[in-house]
Formats: structure tokens, C-alpha cells, sequence
């Protein structure tokens, strides 16, 4: 119970201070109302002139919303009452507002996003669904517009140049889905002129609960075309056994390398058919033979791996054990299981991913808006740093809630349902049914079908059309139908004449494991001090009853004698179901903060990834990067090589020689003999030198295609392995719980792990790259691929 006031008393002194701000905003309204629509309309300018010259948006805050309540006034004929404006405060400071159904969240929402679109950074309104986005677009956004702050509206089907003018826009509406695959697709452009999105930087997010929560374990995925790669997987691994180690080939061990001759290169392009096999546009038949060298010249079957089942299982090489879920990345797993001649798995085509925790914590500023937040207000701050404040009502909560009533049986539980709706449809009640999911509104309206009772059924598959049922949900004689999460975000109005009948009378007819959608479900009723009632028609067969509890109830009822059709109500029932629903509820949460740990992990390396690429995008000049890359290639060279730890005698001279002319050096460039005379920091010097002076020879060959040669090939190297390594990840993440032994936590072997596989990937690049930009014959300017532009969309 201490705890409890502490919470509730934290949440009066909000609400007192929240009143004290609304004072202030509520003594300058009578200055607003006086001002003519051009006076009030050079408000805009005058405040983004203030904020140019160093005032804070807290300063402006009361006159902005003043002006805003004022706007809203001259625009829809509504006044935001003083319940609103504390939401818009609370919106403003980043947190969340729990505002209960029919309190105007939307109106709510043009508060803070005029203030924050005064600085011209973007704010983002996200909305659950497309058909909503672009209604409080067109409706909500004449009220900035009036006041003089663009508006957009970020759509499923629109093209670059329409994103990119929605993004620019002071105020933006879209769904979360549609901001965050944006954010994907502008990582995978290869100009970023083709980029739309800008810098994240406010997001006020509605049904917050349903989108961070409800959504947040889903990720958003962009998959390319399933192509069919096992073909051209057994067609290079029938070309490598045709070749000879150290006359068409040559496997460098310590680098865990291998490499084709001129000889081995020549043969390649014959049998290919290829006229230049470093060409760009050859790069996949290279990666596939180079993978194909390793397999048969690295990887040892019971050694690095085995075969059991038809499936290639990597062995540990410092334990020995099998590392299941684990599979080699970079299409080295397809290469062995081609070489071994099992079948081999297509290789994985995501292109990109992120969760909706992850892309919406890099807002700067992050707030969002619900009827029902105060249930998972430790999940709210431990993972977005937001918390909950609960606003009051503009007038008094009138809905009457009534107690859970329990059946032995569904089908008993559906006929008193159905009776109930009868009664009170027989006196014109509008009633709301609500169920958990379509196949229990199906067997609601069929009973209903058989009483001869007009309806609506509702899923939230329709979104137009879906609003438009339920904003009449509260018409006398009304039945509807609807899933929980349905018309969500629709004001229900009720008829004339329905008050008097008692209100919208919602019936739920089963639990849902969280709190929060069953508050949902209640709070469709009785809005702006509307009466209402509601209650929850239960069965010993519903899924939470049976998994937590109901055998105590079972028995009480049997011992009772109680009949199929004969209910029982008690308030310990109703305390029964609220710890059943707190337990499925903590567990749910542990879920998702168990991902989210995970998806951390990925996330890390992909804000490198992405960072290196928009630097990639943004250079005019990229040779500083290749020559980065260049270095770090000679550094590890030496590292393996020539150890710190050897002496110079047994430095393997000959094997770097070749690794250099492989990648950077020319054949003949440097002799052992020369080499064998200098010391480490020389040898160092030395390469160095000779990397630079042939990438200016090479500058003077290619002139103007060589700044386009580094780009292409840094872009296509960069996307290729990191979305090899997304799907390495992926793999490894399925499977890691498998290799929890002792009592070593799955989640410290995927971090440690998941960061050496980064590293070599890292390694993998800068290979590549080295090798395309010195190596590669250009006949025209290469062309890149757009992985991008026939891309289907997941989880949207």
C-alpha cells in the first residue's frame, strides 16, 4: 500500500504542477481571442525568430498552446480543454499521457507538435494504421496549416520524391511500420540524394501501448528476391575440383585465405564465360569460387565441421563441441554443404532489419499517448525512458463496471452472451461485443444469426470502413461485433435518446492475458461523463483460466453443483483473474526485454555499419577510406606474417609477397631479398609507400570512373557482407541456447561471439575493397545494383 500512495501521490503532484502551467496558458487566452486571423497567424514567425535567437521551447510553451487553443478554435469550432493542454504538456516533455477513450487525444496532439514544429527539425506523428495517418493529416493538419507549418502525410505507395517532401515537412504523419521501413530503405540507397528521411528527432506516438508493446517484438524486415543460389553454388564447386593448388590456386593458411593464379584466373573466366572476372558485375561468380577454394582448401570435414542428417554442424575449435544453430556466413555454409553434396539451404535474403524498441529509441525526443499505459509504466521506462502520467477526466467517469461472470463451459458462456444482447437490444441499448479474436466474433454472430439480431461484425482488417462501424457503435438498437483491437482510435457518439437507456453497454467475452486491452475494451464506453456499463462473460474453457488457476474454481463449482449454464460471481474471482493476468504480464515482459537484449547486440553493429555507409554517401572523395583500409590490411598482414613475437628468420616472407600482389601490389613489385633486409615498422612503411604510389597510378589510369570505382565498390561490399552477417546473426541467435553449457549464459556467448563474427565481416570488407579498387578492369562506368527497388515488405 506504501507504494502504491507513493505512486499515486507522485501522480497528484504532476497533476499539480500540470495545472499550474494550464493557469499561465489559460491568463493569456483572452490577449489570443482579441487578435484578428492575420495577427494571430504572425505568431509562428515571431516565435521560430525567438528560438533563433536562443530562447528555450519551454520558455514559448504557455503562448504556443495559447495561440494553438485559440487556432483550434478559429479552425474546428473546439476549444482543447484544460485536461488536453495537461496532456500536451506532458506529450511535450517526452513521456507518456494516459488519457482515457473520448478525451480528444487527437486534438491533444496538435499541442506539442506545433510547438516542436517550430524548430524545423520534423516532428512525426505515428498512428497504428495508414487509413488514420491520413485522416488527422488532412483534418488535424488544418490547424498548422492556418497557423503557417507545412504538413505530410507519409504513405505505404508514395515514390521517393513524395517521401522526401512528407519528411520535410515540419509536421508528418505516418504509421510505425512506414517511418521505420523508410529508415531501412535510406540505409541500402547508393546516392544520397535518394535518401528521404531526416535526422529523427520528436515522435509523438498514439496508442503508444499498442505500438512500444504490443508490436515492439515483431521487426521490421526488407526481404530482396528468393533467389534460387544453389545452382551456382554446385556449378563453382565442379569448376574448383577441376583446379590445382599452387598452379591454379593458392591457400594461405594463417590468413585463412585462398586465392586463384592468373593461370587459375584465365580458366575461371573460360569457363564462366566471362571476358574480365574482376569486373564488378562479376563480383558474385568471384565470391562463390573464392568461398568454394576455402571449402575445399580450409574447412576439414570432423575437423571444422561434420555431417550429420544431411546437414553441415560446425565444430568448436576450442571445445570440440557441435555448435548447433550456428551456420559460416558469407555463403561459405552453402559452399561446404555443395562440396559435401548435401542439400544446400538458400541463402537467406534480408536485406535489412530493426525492431520497432530499437528504431524508435533513436528519437531524440520520444512521447506517445493512450487510454491504457499505467500497467506497463516499468516496461515505459526501463526501455524508452519514458514515463506515465495519468490525466484526469474532463467530467467524471459515469460507466458502471461490472463483475466477471463465469460459465463451466464456452458454449454455455456464448448463450448467456447472446441472451444478454437480446435483452437489452430488445430495449433499443446499443451493445459492444468484444472478443479476442475473429474466430470467437464468428461464433458470436452466428448465435446471434440464429435469434434473428441485426449486427456488425468487425476485424481489424478494413480501417475505413472499420472507423465508420464503430463511430456507430452507440446508435440506439445498435449490435456490434469487434476484436479488441479494432476501430481503435474512433470516438463511439451515442444516439439520441441512448443515455436515458443506460449508455453503450460493453461485454467482453474473455479475458485477455494483459490488463491493459481489457481497459481498452471497457473504456469504449462512457466517455466525456457518457453513461455506460460493461462486464466480462468468462469460461472455466477460456485460454487463461485453463493455463493459470482454474482447477480451485473447477472444484468449487463441482462442489456447488452448480450446472453447465449456472454462473458464479464473486470479487474473488475477479482477484483471481488480475494475478492470472500480472503473471502472464511479467512474463510477456521478460520476453520482450530478453529480445530487445539480443536485437542490442545487432543493433550496436548496425549503427557502425549504418554510419559508415552515410559517410560513404556523403564523401565526394572516398580515397582516404580505401587508404584506411589499405593500412589496416598491411597491419594484419604483418600480425600474421610477421609476429612481434617471431624473429625476423622466421618471418614467412614469401607467403606476404603473395598475399600484397594478390590484393595492392603489382607482380614483381617488391623481392624477398629487399623485404628480408628491413625491419617490422619498415616493412610497414615500405608497403605502405607502395599502396599509395599504386593507387595515384591507378587514379591517373581511371581519372574521373575512379571516385565512382571507390564508391560502387565500397557500397557493394559493405551491403553484401553485412547482410550476410544479419542472417549469420540470426542463425546463431536461433541456436544459441543450444550451446549453454556449464552454466554460461546464452546471451554473454552471443555477445562475445556475435562481436568476433562483426570483427571478421569488418575484415571481410576491407579485403574486398582493397582488391575491387586496385584490381578491377573497367570497360565503362560500373552500374550499381539496386537491391532495393523490387523489394517486398514483411511485418508490415
Amino acid at each position: 500500500m506504501g507504494l502504491l500512495k507513493q505512486v499515486f501521490n507522485a501522480n497528484e503532484r504532476d497533476i499539480a504542477r500540470l495545472r499550474r502551467k494550464v493557469d499561465r496558458i489559460n491568463a493569456l487566452e483572452s490577449q489570443y481571442e482579441s487578435m484578428s486571423d492575420d495577427e494571430l497567424k504572425s505568431m509562428t514567425p515571431a516565435f521560430r525568430e525567438r528560438l533563433a535567437n536562443g530562447e528555450k521551447l519551454d520558455n514559448l510553451l504557455p503562448e504556443a498552446f495559447a495561440v494553438m487553443r485559440e487556432a483550434a478554435k478559429r479552425v474546428f469550432g473546439q476549444r482543447h480543454y484544460d485536461v488536453q493542454l495537461m496532456g500536451g504538456i506532458v506529450l511535450h516533455e517526452g513521456r507518456v499521457a494516459e488519457m482515457k477513450t473520448g478525451e480528444g487525444k487527437t486534438l491533444v496532439a496538435t499541442l506539442p507538435s506545433y510547438l516542436n514544429g517550430l524548430t524545423g527539425e520534423g516532428v512525426h506523428v505515428v498512428t497504428v494504421n495508414d487509413y488514420l495517418a491520413k485522416r488527422d493529416a488532412d483534418f488535424t493538419g488544418q490547424v498548422h496549416r492556418f497557423m503557417g507549418l507545412t504538413v505530410g502525410y507519409n504513405g505505404h505507395d508514395m515514390t521517393q520524391a513524395q517521401k522526401r517532401e512528407a519528411y520535410a515537412a515540419d509536421i508528418t504523419y505516418g504509421t510505425n511500420n512506414e517511418f521505420g521501413f523508410d529508415y531501412l530503405r535510406d540505409n541500402m540507397v547508393m546516392s544520397a540524394s535518394d535518401m528521404v528521411q531526416r535526422k529523427l528527432h520528436f515522435a509523438i506516438v498514439d496508442e503508444v501501448d499498442s505500438i512500444l508493446i504490443d508490436e515492439a517484438r515483431t521487426p521490421l524486415i526488407i526481404s530482396g528476391p528468393a533467389e534460387k543460389s544453389a545452382d551456382l553454388y554446385f556449378r563453382t564447386d565442379l569448376f574448383v575440383r577441376r583446379l590445382r593448388q599452387g598452379e591454379d590456386y593458392e591457400i594461405d593458411e594463417k590468413m585463412r585465405t585462398a586465392n586463384l593464379t592468373d593461370q587459375g584466373v584465365a580458366k575461371a573466366e573460360a569457363y564462366f564465360r566471362v571476358n574480365n572476372l574482376f569486373d564488378p558485375d562479376n563480383v558474385t561468380i568471384m565470391h562463390h569460387i573464392t568461398q568454394a577454394l576455402k571449402a575445399h582448401g580450409l574447412m576439414h570435414r570432423d575437423q571444422d565441421y561434420v555431417v550429420i542428417d544431411d546437414e553441415i554442424c560446425i565444430v568448436d575449435e576450442f571445445t570440440g563441441r557441435l555448435m548447433e544453430g550456428r551456420r559460416y556466413s558469407e555463403g561459405l555454409h552453402q559452399a561446404i554443404e555443395a562440396k559435401e553434396g548435401v542439400r544446400v539451404q538458400n541463402e537467406s535474403k534480408t536485406l535489412a532489419t530493426i525492431t520497432l524498441q530499437n528504431y524508435f529509441r533513436m528519437y531524440e525526443k520520444l512521447s506517445g499517448m493512450t487510454g491504457t499505459a499505467k500497467t506497463e509504466e516499468k516496461e515505459f521506462i526501463e526501455i524508452y525512458g519514458m514515463d506515465v502520467v495519468c490525466i484526469p477526466t474532463n467530467r467524471p467517469l459515469a460507466r458502471k463496471d461490472l463483475g466477471d461472470v463465469i460459465y463451466k463451459t464456452e458454449r454455455a458462456k456464448f448463450n448467456a452472451v447472446v441472451s444478454d444482447v437480446a435483452q437489452r437490444h430488445a430495449l433499443g441499448q446499443p451493445v459492444l461485443v468484444g472478443t479476442t479474436d475473429i474466430d470467437k466474433s464468428e461464433i458470436v454472430s452466428d448465435l446471434l444469426r440464429q435469434r434473428g439480431i441485426p449486427h456488425q461484425v468487425l476485424n481489424a482488417k478494413h480501417h475505413a470502413r472499420e472507423a465508420e462501424i464503430v463511430a456507430m457503435a452507440g446508435q440506439k438498437g445498435m449490435v456490434t461485433i469487434a476484436t479488441n483491437m479494432a476501430g481503435r482510435g474512433t470516438d463511439i457518439l451515442l444516439g439520441e435518446g441512448v443515455p436515458e437507456l443506460g449508455g453503450l453497454h460493453i461485454i467482453g467475452t474473455e479475458r485477455h492475458e494483459s490488463r491493459r486491452i481489457d481497459n481498452q475494451l471497457r473504456g469504449r464506453a462512457g466517455r466525456q461523463g457518457d453513461p455506460g456499463s460493461s462486464q466480462f462473460f468468462l469460461s472455466l474453457e477460456d485460454e487463461l483460466l485453463r493455463l493459470f488457476g482454474s482447477d480451485n474454481i473447477k472444484r468449487l463449482m463441482d462442489r456447488l453443483g452448480l450446472e453447465e449454464d449456472q454462473p458464479i460471481e464473486h470479487p474473488m474471482l475477479t482477484g483471481a483473474m488480475e494475478r492470472a493476468q500480472k503473471k502472464v504480464e511479467g512474463n510477456n515482459y521478460d520476453l520482450r526485454k530478453h529480445v530487445l537484449r539480443y536485437d542490442d547486440v545487432l543493433n550496436k553493429q548496425r549503427e557502425v555499419i549504418y554510419r559508415q555507409r552515410r559517410e560513404i554517401l556523403e564523401r565526394d572523395n572516398l580515397k582516404e577510406i580505401v587508404e584506411g583500409m589499405t593500412k589496416d590490411l598491411i597491419d594484419h598482414m604483418l600480425e600474421v606474417y610477421c609476429s612481434e613475437e617471431q624473429i625476423p628468420e622466421d618471418w614467412d616472407i614469401p607467403t606476404l609477397i603473395g598475399y600484397a600482389e594478390h590484393h595492392f601490389l603489382n607482380p614483381g613489385q617488391v623481392q624477398e631479398a629487399d623485404l628480408r633486409k628491413l625491419e617490422r615498422e619498415e616493412l610497414r612503411e615500405k608497403l605502405t609507400a607502395l599502396a599509395k604510389e599504386n593507387y595515384e597510378a591507378r587514379e591517373a589510369e581511371l581519372g574521373e570512373f575512379m571516385r565512382e570505382l571507390e564508391r560502387i565498390v565500397l557500397l557493394r561490399a559493405v551491403d553484401s557482407k553485412w547482410m550476410d552477417h544479419i542472417d549469420a546473426m540470426d542463425q546463431f541467435r536461433q541456436g544459441v541456447h543450444l550451446r549453454s553449457y556449464g552454466q554460461t549464459d546464452p546471451l554473454v556467448i552471443y555477445q562475445k561471439e556475435g562481436f568476433e563474427m562483426f570483427e571478421a565481416m569488418i575484415h571481410s570488407i576491407e579485403e574486398e575493397v582493397v582488391l575491387y579498387v586496385y584490381k578491377a578492369t573497367l570497360q565503362a562506368v560500373p552500374q550499381p545494383i539496386p537491391v532495393h527497388d523490387t523489394v517486398p515488405l514483411q511485418g508490415g
